[in-house]
């Protein structure tokens, strides 16, 4: 059973992506060596049990990089409700965990290699 459900690409982690994008372009054209390094983040839906070392493990198995660090948190459903003709109709989405990985410096992710 893997550990991770599914990568989570949302317009937050994706302009967290552009920044770091920004960065390097910027430190190509002024072609300066600045000692603060450049990580990338990625969030990853995984099962509620798994801890974070099951978490880099699985993530430098699928993908062929270095996990230098993971946050978990686990995220509570909203309330959702709609109405139709057989009345007004309540629920919520569900709970789940959410890990969100950094990487070493120069490596990255392609999510869309595969599209």
């Amino acid at each position: 059973m893997s550990i991770i459900i599914k990568p989570i690409i949302s317009e937050k982690m994706t302009k967290i992506d552009e920044r770091i994008n920004q960065v390097i372009e910027n430190r190509k054209k002024k072609k300066t060596k600045k000692q603060n390094c450049v990580l990338r983040k990625y969030a990853f839906r995984v099962v509620r049990d798994a801890n974070k070392i099951e978490i880099k493990k699985e993530i430098e198995a699928l993908y062929n990089v270095s996990v230098i660090d993971v946050n978990t948190s686990i995220v509570k459903g909203k309330k959702k409700s709609r109405y139709t003709t057989a009345g007004m109709v309540t629920g919520s989405t569900p709970i789940y965990k959410k890990a969100v990985v950094t990487l070493k410096e120069g490596e990255a992710i392609d999510f869309y290699s595969n599209i």
